[in-house]
């Protein structure tokens, strides 16, 4: 089964789209009310981060009940309502599946603690502890009540991962997509779906080569096959991804390669730690151009070559907002914007747009640490302080890189809390809101752009299908590729400066026309001059 390329995707967290309630907190009747909105954007499918019940460890990825509703975010009708309304306006929705692991509030790891060993085999117990980190800090290893056993969780403490070689575990996590698929339901996100094949033995890290020992494992393919064979593979239309950490291409080739049957596309986030010093996340850095263009046109290429399937995207809940770590934004918003969402919506893959992202929203500059509440940033902040930074240079580091950068509410107009509540928001509105909001930039120069790659997409099957090649790869401020289907042909440039900068026009592009940019007045030579964050894309039929 393959996946409809021209699909493109709208992510939105929940818990900061649309209060209607006055509770401060976002919900599924917000999101039906914007549903309109997002047919006049013109996208065809919306993920929806987890809206489960939950304790809000890690904002819902540590879900104590994968088969209900947060009362937070309504009920189990709403839920209905919402897929009922998206379909008559020819949306879809895609849930958060989050499999590696579950909150030990969860009743599968209250059974396991009060001694049934038929639960004590869902989760990793060992008598031995390896030396694995945390992806919050700390180790993996946190004693399993009064056993003398320790329980693995990758994440938080209160985010104990599943143990898939038990087959009765596949069998209830299974059964999950199938209920929400009994809903409705076409598409399902698995959230770090690649980390869920232990091996029997687990070794320490120590010596690894920069990938942990958990990672892309060679069973991982053959969970995801009985996955797709139990569950989404049995549906015509169903759309997946999978979020893969720390990967790599040939992995990515076979999750995605649909004559493995696994998944339809996966994310990876390696052009998002360019602006990470040594592969810290918690430093602050100028990206890295050279690498960043590397990575863009090693996986395009490496994924057309072995016909996988990516997930493109600048934005997501987990990443500060792109235009503050790639753009100028006080001088060049707009141009910034329109280039960056230019750069992956006409390349080879499925385009994920995060909500916020098409009016240009950027990062809130909080002013202190009580405005944070994501547990990652404060944990990061604390460790900071033990390591010897000041409290200043702690905080600039968390207002550049905390996960709080994107979930601050949406955006919706000028007035107070930005139309997102009447209450008080759970996660203070960033500063911007009266300058940058969908009210305002409905009619601006970002909105209608995304409109139009969008419908670009959808229409145009050079983009959809075509192959990917890289050029200009000697430029040291263009990024640039070659798009090729049938008898067209695509060159798109992307200044990622915001000084001007030249190119030579190699034939037959001279000749071709103008398929979009975000500058009015372009002129075609054998010379092209790309005036700050120009994207553009040159059109040849032959």
């Amino acid at each position: 089964m393959t996946i409809d390329k021209r699909k493109v995707v709208y992510q939105i967290y929940p818990k900061s789209y649309q209060d209607t309630t006055g509770n401060g907190v976002g919900d599924l009747q917000g999101i039906i009310s914007k549903i309109p909105y997002l047919v006049e954007l013109g996208v065809d499918v919306v993920w929806l981060n987890p809206f489960y019940p939950s304790p809000q460890r890690d904002n819902g990825y540590d879900v104590s009940d994968y088969t209900a509703i947060n009362p937070d975010f309504g009920t189990m009708q709403d839920f209905e309502e919402m897929i009922r309304v998206g379909k008559t306006h020819g949306i879809d929705f895609m849930l958060d599946m989050v499999f590696n692991h579950c909150s030990t509030d969860h009743e599968w790891f209250q059974k396991a603690l009060s001694g049934d060993p038929f639960y004590q085999d869902f989760f990793i117990l060992r008598d031995q502890p390896t030396d694995w980190v945390s992806k919050f800090g700390g180790t993996t290893w946190s004693p399993f009540g009064d056993t003398g056993k320790y329980f693995l969780h990758l994440f938080d403490k209160t985010q104990a991962d599943l143990n898939w070689r038990n087959p009765h575990v596949r069998e209830e996590l299974f059964k999950v997509v199938n209920f929400w698929r009994s809903k409705g339901v076409k598409g399902f996100r698995f959230d770090v779906i690649n980390l869920i094949g232990k091996d029997e033995v687990l070794k320490d890290n120590a010596n690894f080569d920069g990938k942990p020992e958990y990672t892309d494992r060679p069973i991982n393919h053959d969970y995801l096959k009985m996955l797709n064979q139990a569950s989404f593979g049995q549906d015509e239309g169903s759309i997946t991804v999978g979020e893969m950490s720390f990967t790599d291409i040939d992995n990515c080739v076979r999750y995605s390669n649909p004559s493995q049957e696994e998944l339809d596309m996966v994310f990876n986030f390696h052009h998002l730690k360019v602006d990470y010093e040594e592969g810290q996340k918690w430093t602050l850095k100028a990206f890295d151009f050279q690498e960043l263009k590397r990575l863009f046109h090693t996986w395009g290429e490496g994924m057309s070559v072995g016909n996988g399937w990516s997930a493109l995207f600048w934005n997501n809940h987990d990443q500060p907002r792109a235009l503050n770590r790639f753009v100028d934004i006080h001088n060049f918003r707009e141009e910034g914007a329109t280039m960056l969402a230019a750069s992956i919506h006409l390349s080879r893959g499925t385009p994920y747009i995060y909500m916020g992202e098409e009016i240009g929203m950027v990062d809130p500059d909080y002013n202190e640490m009580a405005d944070y509440v994501d547990v990652e940033s404060i944990n990061a902040y604390h460790n900071m302080l033990e390591q010897g930074k000041s409290a200043d240079d702690a905080f600039r580091i968390i207002q550049a890189k905390s996960r709080d950068n994107s979930r601050t509410p949406m955006q919706w107009d000028a007035s107070k809390n930005g139309g997102f509540t009447e209450g008080t928001p759970w996660l203070k509105i960033g500063k911007s809101y009266r300058e940058i909001n969908v009210e305002k930039e409905r009619n601006g120069k970002i909105f209608p752009f995304y409109q139009s790659l969008i419908k670009l997409r959808q229409t145009m099957p050079l983009i959809s299908e075509g192959d990917y090649t890289a050029a200009y790869q000697e430029s040291s401020k263009v990024y640039a590729f070659e798009r090729r289907h049938g008898n067209q042909q695509l060159l798109v440039v992307n200044n990622f400066f915001s000084d001007e900068t030249e190119i030579v026009l190699s034939e037959p592009y001279r000749s071709g026309r103008v398929l979009l940019s975000n500058y009015s007045e372009v002129e075609i030579g054998a010379k092209l001059s790309l005036k700050p964050y120009q994207t553009l894309a040159i059109l040849v039929e032959t």
